[in-house]
């Protein structure tokens, strides 16, 4: 274990000091907090040997119309606590489900049948996509939370998706490789690790995926770890997950919510864009 009187707080690799990491948690929901509450609590305890660990919350306000996170006074409090904290909280979609037409190409289907059922803002117009980001900023504004990311679920954004959300006070948002500096989407690497959990075929897959994706992702400035509840529901990947935070820490790479690492690292970028808008 690092030697935090020796080799500062978050390492012994002081030459990764210039890389970061992002703890990302997908699907924030009165009804997953419970699924994430002991991996969380297993985070904080390393901050005790390493320093901080702030984490980026991505929270639907609606999860598949099962309640809103403005009525549940238990993640509100949780959510509130970890502001205090410095973490930080998106936006993530509203529904997390995908509620428009049937789809009518062979593409479309794949995309919304079988890659996700959950691409909510996959095949939106720009009114209905901005409907959706209006009622999210509404409940943000009602729990009294800051709003500076959206991340669209599955990462998939339609054409007035893309649309709406530049005409919005969103700072970025994100695909599975990229940040992107709104309102103009100017890309920023920032490549995720990402499991799929849902059966142990696809968790022994994710396994060699995600050691292809970690090698890949090893010089980039920013690497983003993309967590979902079913992650915690099985010990393999909830001990992955734990494994590589801490691996991380020990390497060198300096953990940070995606909003504070574009505000040291993309100053530039996010005044002349806002300017531009």
């Amino acid at each position: 274990m690092a030697d935090r009187s020796v080799n500062g707080p978050h390492g012994a690799n002081s030459g990764a000091s210039d890389r970061h990491f992002a703890l990302v948690l997908h699907d924030i929901a009165p009804e997953t907090w419970p699924d994430y509450q002991g991996f969380v609590e297993a985070v904080d305890r390393l901050a005790e040997r390493y320093g901080p660990i702030p984490i980026t919350w991505l929270v639907v306000p609606d999860f598949h119309g099962r309640g809103e996170c403005r009525e549940s006074r238990t993640l509100r409090r949780v959510l509130d606590d970890r502001l205090a904290r410095g973490d930080e909280l998106t936006l993530h979609g509203y529904y997390h489900r995908d509620d428009a037409p049937t789809p009518r190409t062979p593409r479309d289907y794949y995309m919304r049948r079988i890659y996700t059922w959950e691409g909510e803002f996959y095949s939106l117009d720009a009114q209905r996509a901005g409907t959706l980001l209006d009622r999210g900023i509404a409940q943000f504004d009602a729990c009294g939370w800051p709003h500076g990311g959206f991340v669209a679920p599955a990462w998939l954004m339609s054409p007035g998706t893309r649309q709406a959300l530049a005409e919005r006070p969103f700072r970025y948002t994100s695909n599975p490789q990229h940040l992107y500096r709104l309102p103009s989407f100017t890309p920023i690497e920032a490549p995720s690790i990402v499991w799929s959990a849902r059966s142990a075929w696809r968790r022994g897959m994710s396994r060699v995926v995600s050691n292809l994706q970690y090698r890949r992702a090893r010089e980039a400035p920013l690497m983003r770890l993309a967590l979902h509840p079913v992650d915690m529901r099985h010990r393999s990947s909830h001990d992955y997950w734990l494994q590589l935070v801490e691996r991380l820490l020990q390497s060198g790479r300096q953990p940070v919510t995606k909003q504070a690492w574009l505000a040291r690292h993309a100053p530039d970028l996010i005044d002349g864009d806002r300017g531009a808008a």
